[in-house]
């Protein structure tokens, strides 16, 4: 029995433990930025509607229940959950019912049993009822670690189902923000045809009473042309996000339409919470250290193959050439046996296949390792990124204010004499470039703290604490 124990023990899979990570105690920022407290118990929220904005909630309601490519995410985790069901059935034993009826002859040029008795055509019924049972007694763990690699995969289906969801709704919200600050510029770029409008019927008039020139004319019709030119464009990329929104949200592209709205584009405050966190967070993560428990578990699934394989059979029934009879004591049959199978030679195949789940086991784990090091730096990019990004705002808008006392000023020096007509051209284009910038960036504050909020694994509370999955 000792030697039993020590052998199952030598077979059975190594005792799971995670890899280690060195962790940095916490994020570098380049100024103070507010840290979060882990709420890893409670659910992820609908984290999208810290934003505020109805028309995005919609959306991903409507992903939620419409999208495919979730819908497949889901059907593997069916899968993998039953999976588990299949691989827990082993460790009990299979239990079988077989009856049948058949009336047969037998030929009488059969060949011979004993050359003293020579064969007879007969014609009987062969009736008969019973059951068989067979279990692999799993005395190295085979099956058991069978199991634990199902369970642990299904638990990555689960966590890749989990990324999956926030993958889409992250990108959904992603494009909807570069859709709103598309309509933003071309809110911008239509204000400042209008007023380039303007300055051409005026320098026509003047053109008329002959106070301008004609290049003056030229140059204002030029960049009124310019500045149409950008709106198609805009108004082409915005067609292009209107069109994958729709393919996220399950609807097809022809029959979706979008409204055009000018949002203020203004991201909530992100709470970063400490590096540790992201670990118990992010499904990829997650995903990534259940496919090493997976890996680890098949490890002993492959040691198992130096064992004997153990079943061990029972049959019984009733078997008769008379239904009347079937079920008496005479046409009672029963047997009981062991069948024990180990393999003396097979040119290495069991070795080679432990040493293939061993390098499998290897590489899941410096692919763990290598998800936990690209959602550090997710993290720590999307953090300064917000940083940057709301110092350049500012900067932006306060660029905008001092391109319009520039045009103001261009435009009375014009009118006054003072100046040709080309630094008023070159007011209208600064405060054009200036505004739509100011726009971009904006817009890109959005994709910042969305693509922060996927990189720390979903949302967080309106009162600053981190929401878990």
């Amino acid at each position: 029995m000792g030697c039993a124990m020590l052998l199952a023990g030598c077979a059975s899979a190594p005792p799971y433990r995670q890899p280690e990570l060195g962790m940095p105690p916490a994020w570098q920022f380049s100024t103070l930025f507010h840290a979060g407290v882990p709420n890893d118990g409670a659910l992820k929220g609908n984290w999208w509607e810290l934003f505020d904005d109805a028309q995005l909630n919609a959306l991903e309601q409507q992903a939620l229940l419409q999208n495919q490519t979730l819908r497949v995410a889901a059907a593997h985790l069916v899968q993998a959950r039953a999976q588990v069901t299949v691989s827990a059935s082993g460790l009990l034993p299979q239990v079988a019912l077989q009856t049948g009826v058949a009336r047969q002859k037998s030929s009488a040029n059969r060949p011979l049993a004993a050359y003293s008795m020579p064969n007879q055509s007969t014609v009987q019924n062969n009736d008969q009822f019973g059951f068989a049972v067979n279990y692999e007694a799993d005395l190295f763990g085979r099956v058991r670690s069978t199991v634990e690699s199902a369970r642990a995969s299904a638990e990555q289906a689960a966590a890749d189902f989990e990324n999956a969801r926030l993958l889409l709704l992250s990108d959904l919200a992603a494009d909807y923000f570069n859709l709103r600050e598309r309509d933003a510029e071309i809110d911008v770029v239509r204000q400042g045809i209008a007023l380039q409008e303007k300055a051409l019927d005026f320098v026509t008039a003047r053109h008329d009473l002959g106070i301008a020139s004609g290049l003056d004319l030229a140059q204002q019709s030029a960049l009124l042309d310019a500045s149409k030119t950008q709106l198609e464009l805009l108004q082409y990329q915005r067609a292009q996000f209107v069109d994958a929104l729709a393919t996220m949200t399950g609807t097809p592209a022809p029959g979706f339409k979008l409204a055009e709205l000018v949002t203020a584009l203004l991201p909530p405050a992100v709470p970063a919470g400490l590096p540790s966190d992201v670990l118990q967070r992010r499904p990829d993560v997650a995903s990534a250290e259940r496919a090493v428990a997976a890996a680890n578990a098949n490890v002993g699934v492959a040691r198992a193959a130096f064992f004997p394989s153990v079943m061990l059979q029972a049959n019984g029934g009733w078997n008769s050439n008379q239904m009347s009879n079937l079920f008496s004591a005479p046409s009672l049959l029963w047997s009981l046996g062991a069948a024990v199978t180990q393999t003396v030679f097979d040119a290495g195949k069991t070795r080679a296949t432990v040493e293939i789940a061993k390098a499998s086991y290897g590489a899941a784990v410096a692919n763990y390792r290598q998800s936990v090091l690209v959602a550090m730096q997710e993290v720590q990019d999307g953090i300064e990124g917000m940083i940057v990004l709301a110092r350049a705002s500012g900067q932006a808008a306060a660029s905008v204010r001092s391109s319009q006392r520039v045009l103001d000023l261009a435009s009375d020096r014009y009118t006054g004499g003072l100046d040709t007509y080309l630094d008023v051209i070159t007011a209208q284009q600064t405060l054009l470039t200036n505004q739509r910038l100011a726009v971009g960036i904006r817009g890109q504050q959005m994709l910042t703290s969305v693509f922060l909020i996927k990189a720390l694994g979903g949302g967080w509370a309106r009162n600053g604490a981190l929401a878990s999955n």
